[in-house]
């Protein structure tokens, strides 16, 4: 498929800043939704053409692609691009660490918390149980495969 030069090199562009491209399997779509100015299938067609030069692997879900540069796909695009050596798809950029405070909450000793008991857990703020709870003599007989297989004499056996 011919796809204009712009358009093939800001999919490049959008590939190679966010290191992967999703598109959504629908070939009639009027713009890629990332991407407003270009159709999707372009989008679909140009990735699939690194693809089949092994410069990003796909992965299909739920009618959509997903495709992420390799290796050789970061390089191809960075000769492609003019791109110095130092520029890395946000991919591969070390995530932003939160700076802790040094200082840390120390308990009082003696203060842990303590556990409830079986009988605190089950119950509630408002009544000695928790709502809709069985009552204490109820036992529930489990006798078989529910419906399934050889009656054991209930309602629609023939005994």
């Amino acid at each position: 498929m011919l796809i204009p030069k712009e358009n093939r090199k800001k999919i490049y562009v959008k590939l190679f800043n966010d290191g992967v491209m999703v598109a959504k399997k629908d070939y009639n779509a009027p713009h890629h939704p990332e991407l407003r100015s270009i159709p999707n299938l372009q989008v679909i067609k140009t990735c699939q053409s690194l693809k089949s030069r092994a410069l990003v692997e796909e992965n299909f879900a739920w009618r959509h692609y997903y495709w992420r540069l390799t290796d050789a796909g970061i390089e191809y695009l960075r000769d492609f691009l003019h791109l110095p050596e130092n520029v890395l798809p946000s991919t591969l950029k070390p995530a932003p660490r939160e700076q802790r405070s040094i200082e840390r909450r120390v308990r009082p000793v003696g203060q842990r918390g303590e556990r409830a008991t079986r009988e605190q857990y089950r119950r509630n703020d408002d009544g000695p149980k928790k709502l809709n709870a069985p009552e204490g003599s109820f036992r529930p007989d489990f006798r078989g495969g529910a419906g399934r297989g050889r009656s054991h004499g209930g309602q629609g056996s023939a005994q």
